[in-house]
């Protein structure tokens, strides 16, 4: 079983943390197994998410600066393209079928377990998403420096500057009063490249979890509905969706909650891995970071929704911002994977940030509950020991001098961000390629910009 080969995985607690600055020990073969998953998974997603990558940039950007006990097998192991049918297969045992990654055109690449084969295209097949490139801003991508507020070039001098906040920068997008007024990207990347969003992902969980709140079909007060606890007598069956959203459940797993490799590399479903946990502390008496607790939020509001006839949709969410390069993949049985597992671009983030800027209107209409921004963004509870505060799926800044108390983030691992500070209508966009030796300090990223903003 994937939980006796990975009992002794150990890592780190914090998303804003590389995950791989303490390597997990691991059985050699199951490493290289989740090697070819990861190079399969990384190759698929980076080909066909968005507006796609070039092979020699996945191999620079994705499979670099990874895990360092599946890096050197990643890099090695050779990935078998089926551009027609958007498969990727990485063989890595000749006495074992391929990893393979099948791409999917409404929810990106789905990664199977070790040992599958791959799926019929009956099974692979979905509806495109839709194409709105030619309306404005923020909708579409025209005209969306029209009208561009007087003073927007002290941005630009902080995309100039962007190197001296550290990590390695692939795009750097920011708005003001809606309007985007700084934007850049590395060479090879534009507007339509999608990039994974690590633990971004966990905010966005939280705002599809907010829009089912806004319909009456989910509270998050009450217990999560997760069939698996359900059994007379199982503790578990008292922890809330919300103490899920707020990492205040109390469970624990074989990891401190940052790394899901039988998920993320190793194809598990996400029923299988994340409903087994056991109950370590009373809830709400601790903070502790956990991937499974993100995921574990969404099969209690796949669960509430199936109540009410419905299921969770996230492309129809977020294609209704103009998000429709955002992909949110899932498993091989259907469920989502959203507290890593999402591709999207630096103006799709910019959408999102608009939403809450907004405080949960878009064109008029209202898709998150009101005050459903405070909600998130309220710590209760227990709160890490570090020096951003949590909310409810985002991070906090206020206790950073020089950043309005506002300020709030969606914060994943190797540097990707999306900073909202609403009280100066500014929303920042960071994408990277950062490493552990090679990080960014979000902190006076923001700091910068809101400067930058003051001196305008």
């Amino acid at each position: 079983m994937l939980r006796r080969l990975t009992a002794g995985l150990v890592a780190l607690a914090a998303c804003a943390l590389p995950a791989h600055a303490q390597a997990p020990q691991a059985n050699a073969e199951l490493n290289r197994a989740w090697a070819a998953g990861y190079r399969a998974a990384f190759t698929c997603s980076s080909l066909w998410n968005g507006g796609g990558k070039s092979l020699a940039d996945i191999e620079r950007d994705e499979l670099t600066g990874i895990y360092p006990e599946i890096e050197a097998d990643v890099r090695a192991l050779k990935a078998d393209v089926d551009a027609g049918a958007k498969r990727v297969s990485v063989r890595y045992r000749d006495d074992m079928p391929p990893r393979i990654a099948q791409w999917d055109a409404r929810d990106g690449c789905i990664t199977l377990p070790i040992g599958a084969q791959a799926m019929p295209p009956a099974q692979a097949g979905a509806s495109a998403r839709p194409n709105h490139d030619d309306q404005a801003w923020p909708l579409g991508d025209g005209a969306a420096r029209a009208g561009t507020p007087a003073g927007a070039s002290s941005f630009a001098d902080v995309l100039t500057s962007r190197d001296s906040f550290g990590g390695r920068t692939s795009a750097l997008l920011i708005v003001k009063q809606g309007r985007i007024v700084s934007e850049w990207y590395q060479p090879g990347h534009d507007l339509h490249t999608a990039q994974r969003t690590f633990s971004v992902a966990k905010s966005m969980a939280a705002t599809l979890i907010g829009h089912a709140v806004l319909k009456g079909q989910i509270d998050v007060a009450k217990p999560a509905a997760i069939a698996e606890w359900q059994t007379p007598g199982d503790p578990r069956a008292a922890i809330t969706t919300e103490q899920l959203m707020r990492m205040a459940s109390g469970l624990t797993s074989d990891t401190a909650g940052n790394r899901t490799d039988a998920i993320y590399m190793g194809g598990a479903s996400v029923r299988q891995w994340t409903t087994q946990w056991p109950l370590l502390n009373a809830p709400n008496t601790r903070y502790r970071y956990a991937n499974n607790d993100t995921m574990l939020t969404i099969l209690s509001l796949k669960a509430a929704q199936a109540k009410a006839g419905t299921a969770p949709d996230p492309s129809a969410f977020f294609d209704r911002l103009g998000m429709t390069r955002t992909f949110v993949e899932r498993d091989k049985d259907g469920d989502y994977i959203l507290s890593s597992q999402v591709w999207t671009t630096a103006r799709d983030l910019a959408r999102l940030g608009l939403l809450y800027q907004n405080d949960g209107m878009w064109k008029g209409e209202r898709l998150l509950p009101e005050n459903w921004r405070t909600f998130v963004t309220t710590p209760s509870g227990p709160q890490p020991d570090r020096d951003f505060g949590y909310g409810a799926g985002f991070w906090l800044l206020s206790k950073s001098e020089g950043i309005p108390a506002d300020a709030f983030g969606a914060f994943g691992n190797r540097g990707q961000y999306l900073v909202v500070v609403p009280s100066r209508q500014l929303v920042i966009v960071r994408q990277g390629y950062d490493d552990d030796k090679n990080r960014l300090d979000i902190a006076a990223l923001v700091k910068a910009v809101v400067a930058a903003d003051g001196a305008r």
